[in-house]
């Protein structure tokens, strides 16, 4: 096992940026789904990378009738997501590596995740191929340029979420390292899900729970426009299929 995979099975490393995103991530996907009834079958949701299923559990409560299954390639992770989730598997995102078959996931959740890889053009190549063809994802990740990060450029200081090391935080605020590879902005993360066979829908923002408590009324504030706010909430849909290999 790697450094990095050694870093994700510590317990004690942060999974999420705290409920308020996962409500509100939760409510735009309950608004692209529809509730279940009248003859509206319960949609199949991946939660992938679903950590310790906390922000699963969250989006249940917006999600009613929907099923939810927790995705995550931790072993440690999943005996935790057990306790808060009924349906959790093991999957990886390479190719195939996602144990569901091409076009069986009505959406995706996918929150807090795409910063952690090495591949990212990999993952959402196998995100789109378990989603079906108009199907949903609903991916989050920390924006590079929150407001409060273009004061620290400004100044010289190492932007929040970015990280040099994963045995401690340098230059920046902040003390716990969570192990970000790779950052967005609003901009940037649209232009990627595009390239990647996404036609991007909505891109809307989220707080961030370890704002200090005087600054989170213009962390709040600052959602209203989503390339200032702390994190992005993007949702798409697949525009392109994956092609079916030739044998």
């Amino acid at each position: 096992m790697t450094a990095l995979q050694n870093f994700y099975e510590n317990p004690a490393v942060p999974v999420a940026s705290g409920p308020a995103r996962s409500r509100r991530q939760a409510r735009l996907l309950a608004r692209a789904l529809g509730p279940v009834g009248a003859g509206a079958p319960p949609a199949t949701v991946l939660d992938i990378g679903c950590g310790d299923g906390t922000a699963a559990a969250t989006a249940a409560d917006t999600l009613g009738g929907h099923r939810i299954i927790g995705v995550d390639w931790s072993q440690d992770a999943l005996r935790r997501a057990t306790t808060r989730l009924r349906h959790v598997v093991r999957g990886e995102l390479t190719d195939g590596g996602l144990p569901f078959a091409t076009g069986s996931a009505d959406a995706v959740l996918f929150s807090e995740v795409i910063e952690h890889l090495v591949d990212p053009d990999a993952a959402l190549d196998e995100l789109r191929r378990v989603l079906r063809p108009g199907g949903h994802l609903l991916l989050s990740t920390p924006n590079l340029a929150a407001w409060y990060n273009r004061g620290l450029l400004l100044a010289g200081v190492q932007p929040v979420f970015s990280e040099v090391s994963l045995r401690a935080i340098h230059g920046r605020p902040g003390t716990q390292v969570v192990g970000h590879l790779r950052l967005y902005t609003a901009r940037a993360l649209r232009a990627f899900l595009t390239a990647s066979g996404f036609d991007v829908i909505r891109i809307a923002g989220a707080p961030y729970h370890d704002v200090p408590r005087l600054l989170r009324p213009l962390d709040r504030a600052a959602c209203h426009t989503p390339s200032l706010s702390s994190i992005l909430l993007a949702h798409a849909r697949p525009t392109t299929p994956i092609p079916t290999p030739r044998h």
